[in-house]
């Protein structure tokens, strides 16, 4: 990999055309990729390696897209945009992934705090209802009897809220889901999409994990910056940070492979589609202050969402110097965060959906174009799911024009 900074696109199309036919081949068919996060790094990474000349653009200052973390001062090592952890049960996705890194362990747990100080583990389990309710519920049997009978027994499940009913009861729903969810998503959980809450596992045993069905859970060895620098290590690839996409940059390229916001490239024709974005407050602790979790989530009506102690991850406290970091996470609307687009908003109604349903069907009038990643293509993915579309997508791609 090639970091190009500001270097001017023209002047690397032709080097490396010029280049490509000095060595007597075939000229090269040249691909775009906009975005340098996961979506953007796979299909770069195959197309390079089927034999295309591939250049990727970023309008940040660096690779890895809201994966970038790097050392602090303190020596930890931090997640610029929230804390991400790989865990997935796709063993393709792992394979194609340890390429290009080595794996440490690593169960994520998660922890509530409730009344003030008490901590108790997220997602429900048994020691959660036991803690939270006074109980003393001491078999998965046990568990499974209390939760029917204070779950609702309607059987239509419209919205968040109805499946949650169901589940776990109005009790429960109230103290851990409805709080959190008003200030992360600024709606209510009646308003909400059932399949933002059903990636939530509840548990009748013990087992605090939040991830416990994953079958693969570790963070990349040398940090997500670490990784990425190898997926874009390949000759046939060039990166370059702080390039805003422009349309005028399309006819220098055969193909693009698109990642930005899909209602941004055609200037909000349908209206703009909703995103959640995250304020991060990091602050220096001294290590005698340092809380023992890697996750606290907040279940008051405050503004603040969870607070991430990023030392406590393995492989991320790399030197002493008595001092960690924690980073709180404020969710707020993407506009009033300088645009930053993190999580689309899901309505039970799927009336955004719908919006972006006209501008797929518009993208798909575009020869040379396709759309991918969250912003792409307007989903709510975890990275094991971007990492896999994007192998899909792109060994697709290639097979098509290997027919043709």
């Amino acid at each position: 990999m090639k970091r190009l900074g500001t270097f001017g696109l023209h002047e690397l199309i032709n080097s490396l055309s010029n280049n490509t036919q000095m060595a007597g081949f075939v000229r090269m068919q040249k691909i775009l990729v906009v975005g340098a996060g996961f979506a953007g790094a796979v299909y770069a990474r195959m197309l390079a390696e089927g034999g295309y000349i591939v250049t990727v653009i970023d309008r940040r200052s660096h690779i890895g897209g809201n994966c970038f973390d790097y050392i602090h001062e303190s020596g930890v090592r931090v997640h610029k945009y929230g804390p991400h952890l790989f865990h997935t049960s796709n063993h393709r996705v792992v394979a194609w992934l340890s390429q290009f890194t080595s794996w440490v362990d690593y169960n994520h747990r998660v922890v509530a705090k409730i009344d003030g100080d008490r901590l108790v583990p997220l997602p429900i389990n048994r020691k959660t209802l036991n803690i939270t309710l006074g109980l003393d519920l001491k078999t998965s049997e046990q568990v499974e009897e209390y939760l029917t009978n204070v779950s609702s027994k309607d059987d239509v499940i419209s919205n968040a809220e109805d499946w949650l009913f169901a589940n776990i009861g109005k009790k429960l729903t109230d103290l851990y889901f409805r709080p959190y969810t008003k200030k992360m998503w600024n709606l209510d959980l009646s308003d909400m999409d059932a399949s933002v809450v059903k990636r939530i596992n509840i548990r009748v045993d013990d087992d605090d994990r939040y991830f416990p069905l994953d079958t693969f859970q570790g963070m990349p060895a040398e940090g997500y910056t670490n990784l990425f620098e190898k997926i874009f290590e390949h000759e046939r690839i060039n990166v370059l940070t702080n390039i805003e996409f422009d349309k005028k940059m399309l006819p220098d390229y055969d193909f693009c492979f698109n990642s930005m916001p899909i209602d941004v490239f055609f200037d909000y024709e349908f209206g703009d589609l909703p995103y959640r974005s995250i304020k991060f407050h990091t602050k220096i602790v001294r290590i005698a202050d340092a809380a023992s979790e890697v996750t606290i989530n907040y279940t008051d009506s405050g503004p603040y969402t969870r607070e991430t102690w990023w030392h406590n991850i393995p492989n991320h406290h790399l030197f002493e110097t008595g001092e960690v970091v924690c980073t709180v996470e404020e969710p707020c609307d993407y506009k009033e965060n300088y645009m930053e687009r993190y999580y689309p908003v899901k309505t039970h109604d799927r009336r955004y959906e719908n919006v972006y349903q006209l501008y797929s069907n518009k993208a798909k009038e575009l020869r040379n174009m396709q759309f991918i990643g969250r912003c792409g293509t307007y989903q709510y993915l975890d990275m094991h799911q971007v990492i896999n579309q994007s192998l899909i997508g792109a060994a697709k791609w290639l097979t098509e024009r290997q027919c043709k």
